[in-house]
């Protein structure tokens, strides 16, 4: 079994709000938001580019990130984003 395959990530739509949500495949995630299959939020919001995610060893540890996220303003979403920016052990390149 793959390990840290459950992914916490945030998106930027296209009108330039936030969605953040689970995967465990974050590439075909990516491509159905974009098909605008991936959630109603963000269908009609596409092209969505991913600007954060982070990877879990479990579903529930990813999920409970998941909804912590969720319950940030906005602004500590930018600086999660900007933190995971500035780290270079973070790998956002290939999304």
């Amino acid at each position: 079994m793959e390990q840290n395959k459950h992914v916490v990530y945030i998106l930027q739509c296209r009108d330039g709000s936030l969605y953040t949500g689970y995967t465990n495949n974050l590439q075909k995630r990516l491509e159905a938001h974009n098909a605008g299959r991936g959630a109603k939020y963000t269908k009609g919001r596409g092209p969505v580019r991913i600007v954060y995610h982070q990877r879990f060893p479990t579903k529930a540890e990813a999920m409970r990130e998941e909804y912590r996220i969720k319950q940030l303003p906005r602004s500590h979403k930018q600086q999660l984003m900007k933190e995971a920016h500035d780290d270079p052990a973070v790998q956002l390149s290939g999304y």
